[in-house]
């Protein structure tokens, strides 16, 4: 069998605050859900994003270290420029820390980056118009 691309995971050491912030782009995450050790999201296509605690992971990997930051980064279409702009300043309330504010990229696209509140890069962007 070839193995299928199926689950992002992140660790997170407060998950409610990281569900608030990930409900403000769109995922539907249970309010109980924070209640949980591991939660999974279901995004369309079928990829899941899952959500694990720091005493989730350690409870098999005992030496397990949370670190802040540095993997991968997860990209979010937000349709317009200027949904970028609002997007990019609400999450700010939520516990987004920015990286790079909204600018209009070379590329064409309206384009920003933030971290979320475990320091996991999030990309926002959108066509620029013709």
């Amino acid at each position: 069998m070839t193995p299928t691309f199926s689950v992002i995971g992140l660790v997170s050491a407060d998950l409610a605050r990281t569900f608030a912030f990930y409900r403000r782009l769109g995922l539907d995450i249970p309010e109980e859900a924070a209640a949980q050790p591991h939660v999974e999201v279901t995004l369309p296509g079928g990829l899941r994003l899952a959500f694990d605690t720091v005493a989730t992971i350690r409870s098999f990997d005992p030496d397990f270290v949370h670190t802040t930051g540095g993997g991968p980064s997860l990209a979010f279409d937000c349709g317009t420029p200027d949904g970028v702009d609002s997007t990019y300043a609400d999450l700010l309330t939520v516990g987004g820390t920015s990286t790079l504010a909204p600018f209009d990229a070379f590329w064409g696209q309206r384009y920003a980056t933030l971290t979320d509140p475990d320091g996991n890069h999030v990309d926002l962007f959108a066509a620029l118009p013709d």
